[in-house]
């Protein structure tokens, strides 16, 4: 069983940066690959970053520029640094995790964290 925890969402105005961080209770060095998704009212749940086992990343179009997704693997954590923040960045940001098993990569989520951007 794996479990992810987001922290660091809140209230920022537009133009200012947050940083998520996602604690995950195993070593992430055997994850597929993990990243964030994000879930805005009324809409789908789409890519924000990720990031595979060899380092290489891979970021929503909407993103670019802005955002940048990083790991530590001695703490288990994984970070998203997001800078020159908009008001349709606001959503609930969600962690996320895949593992390979037999039958096929799993996903795993975190509870999601808060992130509003005000104008």
């Amino acid at each position: 069983q794996v479990q992810l925890v987001e922290s660091g969402g809140g209230l920022v105005q537009s133009g200012g940066s947050l940083r998520l961080s996602c604690a995950i209770s195993r070593s992430i060095v055997s994850i597929n690959d993990m990243g964030w998704y994000r879930q805005a009212p009324g809409k789908e749940r789409e890519l924000v970053a990720a990031i595979i086992r060899d380092g290489s990343t891979n970021y929503g179009d909407s993103v670019k520029g802005r955002f940048t997704i990083a790991r530590d693997n001695a703490k288990n954590s994984m970070y998203l640094q997001m800078n020159s923040l908009k008001p349709e960045d606001t959503a609930v940001y969600y962690c996320n995790a895949r593992l390979q098993y037999d039958y096929g990569l799993v996903p795993y989520w975190g509870q999601g964290t808060q992130v509003t951007v005000s104008s």
